[in-house]
C-alpha cells in the first residue's frame, strides 16, 4: 500500500514539474515594427521552447546595426529587470529591504508573516500586497533618500554580469555617435528601481508604476500596468529613429504587452541559464557604489529575515555583554573574552617594529608620543587599535560621536571643531600631555566608508609630524555579517549596538611601517605625508584610493554637507 502510493507521488510530482517547466518559456513574439500599436489578429506567435530560444549572445552590436550615419540610431534594448537584468525573479528581497530600513522591525515582521501568503498568490496579487504593506503610511521625502541611499546597493549585488555585456554596458560605454538606448522595464515602484538603473547602471529610460500618494505620504498603491503603458509616451521612452527594437525578458516578468506590441524579438531566458549567470563584479559598474547607507548588511532573503529576528532576543544581551567586557576589562583579558563571545581581532604588526606598544626612550621612560592614522571603518576603530597596540593611554580625536559613547569609552576622546587652529592645538596638547608624552588616534577620512574605498586623507594630522611626533599607519577592516554599525541618516548611539550585535564581527588591524616625515616641510610636505599615508593603507588592505570628502559622502547619502553642530553629535557619522 505504502509502496503504491509512493510512486503515485513520484508520478505526480514529475507530471507537476514538467508542466512548470512549459509555464516557464516565455512565448517568442510576433515580428512587429515599432510602430505596430498591436500585433495583427490573424497572426499567432509560433511556439517556442527554452532550448530554442535564441541566446543573449546573438544580440548584435552597436556599430554593427547602423550604416555609419552618426545620427542614426543603433536600435532600442527593452529590458525586464525582474529575473531579467537581475538574476533573481523574486522581488521579496527587495520589499523587505524597504519594510526594515524605512518602516522598523514591526512592519518587516508583518511582511515575514504574509510570506507564505505571498507563494500561493499569482505575481501581479502578491507584488500589489507587497507595496501595500511595504509602503502604506510611508513619507515620500523620507523614502527619497532611502531609494538612493540604500537600495542600490542590494540591486547591484543581484546584476547578471551577462545581461548587462548584452543590453546595459552597450548603452553606458559606447560614446561614439552611435549608440544602442536601454529600457529597463519592472513591476516594482518607480521610487525602488529608478534611482539604481539611471545613476548607476546609465539606462536611459525606466518603465514602472508610480506610487499613489496622499498628503505627502504614500497610500500603498500602485499603478496598473496597463495605466503605465496608456501613460507612456513611446517616442520619449522607446525612441523614434527608426532602429530595431529587441526585448530580453525575464521569468514572470511584467509588461508582457510591452513586449509583444514594440518588440522585434525577444531573448528569453532558461531556468538553467539564469542559474549558469554570474553576478557583475564591481569594478564594472558603469558608476563605483562608494557610498550606501541602511543597518541590514545582508540580502533580506524569507530564511535571512527570519534568522535575523531569531538572532534578535539573543543579539541585543550579546551585544550588551560585548561592551561590558571592552569596557570593564584589560586589554589582557578582554580580547581573549571577546573572541569566545564570537568577536575576532586579528592584529599584524608591521615588519620594522613588531611591538606596536610604546618603546623605551633614554633614562628607561616610555616613549608614547606616536601619532596612529587610521582608515574609518566604525566607531570601535581607536579601540581596536588601543587593544592591538595595548595601550589605554591613546587618546581618541572624534566629530561627531554621542555624547553617551564618549561616557563610556574606555579611552580618552576629545572632540574636533572643523577650525583648523584649534584642531591643531587641541591635537598637540593630546599627544603632550603628560611629561612622558602621549599617544593619539585620528581617522584621517573624517567619516566612514564600509565599501573597499579609501576617501582623501586630512592633511592636518600630518603637520603635527614636524614636531618630532611618528606617525605609524594603521590599515583596518571591519566585517559584519548583519547589521552596519554605522549610518548617515540614523542615531549615532545605536551604532555600537548594531556592530557589538552582530553574530561574528571581526576586525584586522595591520600597523604599517612609520611614515619618515621631513621638518619645516609646511603645507606641502604634510599633504605628502598624507597622501603617502593613504597610499601605503590602501596597498595593505587592496582598496581603491579617491579623492572624495566627508562632504561628498553626505550630498549623496543625505542630501546635506554633514556638518555637525554641537548639539547634534548624535545624528552624524
Amino acid at each position: 500500500m505504502s509502496n503504491a502510493f509512493t510512486k503515485s507521488l513520484l508520478l505526480y510530482n514529475k507530471i507537476l514539474v514538467r508542466r512548470l517547466r512549459s509555464l516557464i518559456s516565455l512565448t517568442p513574439l510576433p515580428s512587429v515594427t515599432a510602430t505596430e500599436r498591436q500585433p495583427p489578429p490573424d497572426k499567432s506567435p509560433s511556439s517556442i521552447t527554452p532550448s530554442t530560444a535564441p541566446p543573449l549572445e546573438a544580440l548584435t552590436a552597436p556599430d554593427t546595426t547602423t550604416d555609419g550615419d552618426s545620427g542614426a540610431s543603433a536600435g532600442t534594448v527593452v529590458c525586464a529587470v525582474e529575473g531579467g537584468l537581475l538574476m533573481s525573479a523574486s522581488t521579496f528581497p527587495y520589499f523587505m529591504l524597504v519594510a526594515l530600513e524605512a518602516g522598523g522591525l514591526l512592519r518587516g515582521l508583518l511582511l515575514l508573516m504574509l510570506y507564505p501568503l505571498l507563494r500561493v498568490l499569482s505575481h501581479e496579487l502578491a507584488t500589489k500586497a507587497m507595496v501595500m504593506l511595504t509602503f502604506a503610511g510611508l513619507r515620500k521625502d523620507a523614502f527619497g533618500r532611502l531609494g538612493m541611499a540604500v537600495m542600490p546597493k542590494l540591486f547591484l549585488e543581484d546584476v547578471s554580469a551577462e545581461v548587462f555585456q548584452a543590453a546595459t554596458s552597450s548603452a553606458a560605454a559606447t560614446r561614439r555617435g552611435h549608440r544602442r538606448r536601454c529600457v529597463c522595464v519592472s513591476g516594482m515602484p518607480r521610487a525602488m528601481v529608478e534611482p539604481f538603473l539611471k545613476e548607476y547602471l546609465a539606462v536611459d529610460a525606466v518603465v514602472a508604476p508610480e506610487l499613489k500618494e496622499l498628503g505627502g505620504y504614500y497610500l500603498g498603491i500602485a499603478e496598473d500596468e496597463g495605466e503605465v503603458v496608456r501613460k507612456m509616451d513611446v517616442e520619449e521612452v522607446i525612441g523614434d529613429k527608426g532602429g530595431a527594437v529587441v526585448g530580453i525578458g525575464g521569468l514572470g516578468c511584467s509588461f508582457q504587452q510591452l513586449f509583444q506590441t514594440y518588440c522585434k524579438e525577444v531573448y528569453v531566458p532558461t531556468e538553467s541559464a539564469r542559474r549558469r549567470r554570474g553576478a557583475l563584479h564591481p569594478r564594472r559598474y558603469p558608476k563605483p557604489l562608494v557610498f550606501h547607507d541602511g543597518r541590514t548588511a545582508f540580502r533580506p532573503t524569507p530564511i535571512a529575515t527570519l534568522t535575523m529576528f531569531m538572532w534578535l532576543p539573543l543579539g541585543a544581551p550579546l551585544a550588551v555583554l560585548r561592551a561590558a567586557v571592552f569596557l570593564l576589562l584589560p586589554f589582557s583579558l578582554s580580547v581573549p573574552l571577546l573572541a569566545a563571545l564570537g568577536m575576532h581581532n586579528r592584529m599584524i604588526a608591521s615588519s620594522s617594529s613588531p611591538d606596536p606598544s610604546p618603546d623605551l626612550a633614554a633614562g628607561g621612560t616610555k616613549k608614547n608620543n606616536s601619532l596612529f592614522a587610521c582608515n574609518h571603518r566604525s566607531l570601535l576603530d581607536p579601540l581596536c587599535v588601543s587593544a592591538a597596540a595595548r595601550r589605554r593611554d591613546l587618546a581618541a580625536a572624534t566629530y561627531s560621536i554621542s555624547r553617551l559613547s564618549e561616557l563610556l569609552s574606555p579611552i580618552p576622546t576629545f572632540r574636533l571643531t572643523r577650525d583648523r587652529a584649534a584642531d591643531r592645538a587641541a591635537m598637540q596638547a593630546q599627544l603632550f600631555r603628560r611629561s612622558s608624552g602621549g599617544g593619539l588616534v585620528v581617522c584621517p577620512e573624517g567619516t566612514t566608508c564600509r565599501e573597499p574605498f579609501l576617501l582623501r586623507f586630512s592633511p592636518l594630522f600630518a603637520e603635527l609630524a614636524a614636531g618630532g611626533v611618528d606617525v605609524v599607519p594603521v590599515a583596518l577592516h571591519l566585517a559584519v555579517d548583519m547589521f552596519h554599525g554605522t549610518t548617515a541618516g540614523g542615531r549615532k548611539m545605536l551604532d555600537p549596538l548594531y556592530l557589538l550585535m552582530n553574530p561574528v564581527p571581526s576586525y584586522l588591524v595591520q600597523f604599517l611601517d612609520p611614515v619618515v616625515t621631513g621638518e619645516g616641510a609646511g603645507k606641502e610636505g604634510a599633504r605628502a605625508v598624507a597622501n603617502e599615508v593613504q597610499r601605503r593603507v590602501a596597498e595593505a588592505l587592496g582598496y581603491e584610493r579617491t579623492g572624495l570628502t566627508r562632504r561628498d559622502k553626505y550630498l549623496i547619502l543625505a542630501g546635506n554637507e554633514g556638518v555637525v553642530g554641537a548639539d547634534d553629535g548624535g545624528k552624524k557619522n
